[in-house]
């Protein structure tokens, strides 16, 4: 292990008044503690359906290639996938954007496989992995490696795959590769990038036939890395452990009380809690989606079912593992569940009648709630302020390093349709400030120093030490550390919360300082790019890049 590693000091100004305290929520005095929304862009030109931060602060969006021209023109003309022939015509438009979020600026990119409904994550490297899709994209992998001149695109590696990937989910892996689980018809997992002769063929997965029913609501199954390096899997309304290495499953869990499907097109979402400091024990959150044979009573009668309004928690890592069962403000379908650097869970998007598929839901939800996982069963919910664009089929959100989530898409038609529709297609993109980081809790905000070097490079288990400022502290002071996720379709793949153990330390000259340790190992925190925040209170500050190797 390193010595801790200082980061350079800044100017400090410091003011205790002790008998304040942050706003906390709807209920606190603050301006804008119910969070606010602010659209960033009215039109970029493409739907949101997949987004994913890099390590540079740019996002990249993209849809899908037989949706129709788009709204965004790019250099050099193409030919269309050919798996929509209606759509088979000259496209010289973009499918894919790179959104910079500091300068407010976006460009087209050129992606020809089919990216629709497609899956991804992060190389350690912070070069963006995209897996599968549809057609032509079934079996192609793609890479965009950030830059910071605007001269990076995609890269696409046809056949690649050792089967069709459409509807899969991806999982980092703590050696660093992913693990791309399911998809249409596809009862396997397999590994990429290809690093030997051992990843080049399919695994079967046994549980992944069990849980298929008539439309399956088996797909983009919630995949999550338990902190025994084994992987959680729930699908429709069950759950196993597996051991990957081995190809078997170590554990089942009973099925989700109810018995409702929350997968693909059901569409619930589902997170893992943020892990404490050397944890011993993991919990899983999975909440809303539609009930079973919603999908049916849409497309075939028209009718659109009641969403669901329940949370299932669960403790992953108990031998006994039961599911606590708590209600949510109202039914959400299609939803997004967004980890914040304070620990809590934000809840975005969705609708409350229907179920995923084109023009197959009803009834935006437009009112956010944020699930606060400490407090008391029955006092965890807080709805906050509504947004004014819905956001359904295809939509997605994405946590930003300034604490924000960012939030577009919502294609709910075969193709982009902005007139005569009930829901038009949305190319616009809102961020959702969250309450800590209203007005009312700016005295309470940490501003880190800025590091020497950025990213700040990291070891398994090294202390390292934050310099940061703040008006007015509060007794508890935290350091969480997030990982960024790729999100499509209600779930956020890869989307990882660690607070870590930490300890405060004489701030000297350089204002206040806070020591922290790195996670122990790539099984709490695979290899990669983290955001690195700390948390007073509840209120955090704008993040730093870490990367931690």
């Amino acid at each position: 292990m390193r010595s801790p590693t200082p980061l350079r000091c800044g100017f400090f100004f410091f003011l205790l008044v002790p008998f304040l305290s942050p706003a906390d929520g709807c209920g606190g005095s603050g301006d804008g503690d119910c969070g606010q929304w602010k659209v960033l862009r009215p039109n970029i030109g493409v739907s949101a359906m997949h987004m994913q931060l890099l390590p540079n602060d740019r996002v990249v969006i993209f849809d899908r290639t037989d949706s129709g021209p788009s709204n965004l023109s790019l250099p050099g003309c193409r030919f269309l996938d050919g798996s929509n022939r209606k759509a088979l015509r000259r496209d010289c438009t973009a499918h894919s954007v790179e959104y910079d979020v500091a300068a407010d600026f976006f460009r087209p990119l050129t992606v020809l496989t089919n990216t629709w409904c497609s899956s991804g994550s992060l190389a350690p490297n912070g070069a963006l992995l995209q897996t599968g899709g549809y057609n032509s994209g079934e079996r192609a992998a793609r890479s965009f490696h950030p830059c910071d001149d605007y001269t990076c695109d995609w890269e696409e590696h046809p056949k690649v795959l050792a089967v069709r990937r459409w509807y899969a989910s991806n999982q980092v892996l703590p050696d660093g590769r992913s693990i791309v689980v399911g998809g249409r018809r596809q009862f396997n997992y397999e590994f990429f990038p290809k690093q030997s002769k051992s990843d080049s063929a399919a695994v079967y997965f046994r549980f992944l036939v069990e849980t298929k029913d008539a439309v399956e609501d088996n797909l983009y199954p919630f995949v999550h890395l338990n902190i025994d390096g084994n992987l959680f899997v729930f699908a429709n309304n069950r759950a196993v452990l597996l051991d990957y290495v081995k190809n078997r499953v170590v554990r089942k869990y009973p099925p989700i009380p109810g018995g409702e499907p929350r997968n693909y097109p059901s569409s619930g979402s589902s997170v893992l809690l943020p892990l404490a400091p050397t944890p011993t024990e993991a919990e899983v959150l999975v909440c809303g989606g539609a009930p079973l044979g919603a999908y049916h009573y849409a497309k075939m009668r028209r009718k659109f079912r009641r969403a669901l309004d329940t949370c299932g928690r669960i403790k992953i890592t108990d031998e006994a593992a039961e599911w606590t069962m708590e209600a949510m403000p109202g039914p959400r379908v299609m939803g997004d569940m967004v980890l914040l650097p304070s620990g809590d869970v934000l809840l975005v998007n969705g609708a409350a009648a229907g179920t995923s598929g084109w023009e197959l839901a009803r009834s935006p939800v437009l009112t956010p709630a944020v699930y606060r996982p400490a407090s008391p069963a029955g006092e965890r919910f807080e709805e906050q302020r509504a947004a004014s664009t819905a956001r359904l089929y295809h939509s997605s959100a994405v946590l930003l390093r300034d604490g924000s989530v960012l939030v577009g898409g919502s294609n709910p038609h075969v193709n982009y349709s902005f007139y005569g529709v009930e829901f038009p297609t949305e190319l616009s993109l809102d961020v959702f400030s969250p309450g800590y980081l209203s007005d009312g809790n700016a005295e309470f905000r940490p501003r880190i120093t800025p590091p020497a070097s950025s990213p700040v490079r990291l070891s398994y288990g090294e202390r390292f030490t934050l310099e940061y400022e703040v008006a007015t502290p509060i007794e508890e002071v935290k350091v969480t550390m997030m990982a960024p996720a790729f999100t499509t379709h209600s779930f956020s793949m890869n989307q990882r919360a660690l607070f870590l153990e930490t300890a405060d330390k004489e701030g000297g000259n350089c204002g206040r300082q806070v020591e922290a340790v790195a996670p122990a190992s790539g099984v709490l925190a695979p290899p990669g790019f983290y955001m690195v925040f700390v948390v007073n209170g509840h209120v955090p500050s704008e993040g730093i890049w870490a990367h931690i190797n």
